[in-house]
């Protein structure tokens, strides 16, 4: 029986053109700065978002939590939404590792932030309180329904946070998506961060890894926090090899990723008990509950499909499907 797995883009497999780039990848010591691929891969990803540097790491959780830990210092307090990936699904690695505090403001429907409170977040000048460092956005919004930040709000958010001396960081796991759904190039959506994380293993297909971008000051010091958390790799071209295939021929795909959201979603929509929270959706995730008359239990839901080929999860009557 042919299986389809809906659990996530990360169950994305590496293309026959990865497979190739990865068995034929010049390789060296990235440690030391000696691997060619990861260094072309690096040098790709700052050039496609008019950066000045780029690191190759190998988780989005990673990339994360190293940019945080480099532009902040213990006891300095980030901004982000109260839905943010960062803040649900990271492990708390923030203020686990780096004794960062985090202060949430609510996710509206559109994934975006209030500005006023973003604006009304930023604390005084108050020895009590923590020091306000950083702003972090997301987009795509992963718990919002894949929504989409434009240009012109980021240009927004972001101008409010460097205006009282913050930073800001955007978690782009899938700002390809976002780019493509709304027809930008990728640079528009960053132009105004001091830092970018993407992830190459979602819809891009890769097998692995991710690449933070910002400025050569920064990605030198992300780089000694990289290998501090144990994440430098050595010979690890073989990785960044797909990266390269991916963008180069990634990237416009993932609109018929977003077309076949909107049919399924279109399709579940039909079925009665079934509500699609995210209707249309506007990237690649699809976000369904099932009505409350419904007496069918989310782990039954779960087994019915499996047993058809089809895998999916969902928690307290509420299922994503990507």
């Amino acid at each position: 029986m042919k299986t389809i797995d809906l659990r996530s883009d990360t169950v994305t497999l590496p293309t026959p053109a990865m497979r190739e780039a990865m068995a034929h990848a010049p390789l060296g010591d990235d440690v030391y700065g000696e691997d060619p691929t990861i260094n072309a891969l690096e040098q790709r990803s700052a050039e496609l978002f008019e950066k000045r540097a780029a690191l190759f790491v190998p988780s989005g959780t990673m990339g994360n939590l190293a940019s945080i830990l480099a532009h902040c210092q213990r006891g300095d307090e980030v901004i982000m939404g109260n839905k943010a990936h960062t803040f649900l699904y990271e492990a708390g690695g923030i203020s686990a590792l780096g004794g960062i505090h985090t202060y949430t403001i609510p996710n509206q429907e559109d994934g975006s932030l209030l500005l006023d409170d973003i604006a009304n977040a930023i604390r005084p000048d108050d020895i009590h309180a923590p020091i306000s460092r950083l702003l972090v956005l997301e987009n795509t919004q992963n718990a919002c329904g894949g929504t989409v930040l434009t240009p012109e709000y980021t240009r927004q958010a972001a101008e409010i946070a460097h205006q009282h001396g913050l930073l800001v960081h955007i978690d782009g796991a899938r700002i390809f998506n976002a780019a493509v759904a709304q027809k930008v190039p990728v640079s528009e959506l960053t132009r105004e961060a001091d830092s970018v994380t993407f992830c190459l293993s979602k819809g891009l297909c890769c097998p692995a890894g991710s690449v933070i971008v910002g400025s050569q000051p920064f990605i030198d010091q992300v780089r000694r926090v990289r290998k501090m958390l144990g994440g430098g790799m050595r010979q690890a071209g073989v990785l960044a090899a797909a990266g390269l295939v991916a963008l180069d021929e990634m990237i416009d795909r993932l609109a018929d990723d977003h077309t076949r959201a909107r049919h399924l979603a279109q399709a579940l929509g039909q079925i009665k008990g079934i509500h699609i929270l995210n209707d249309p959706p506007p990237t690649n995730m699809v976000y369904m509950r099932l009505d409350s008359d419904i007496t069918l239990t989310d782990e039954k839901l779960i087994a019915g499909c499996a047993a058809q080929g089809i895998v999916i999860r969902g928690r307290n009557g509420v299922f994503r499907l990507v």
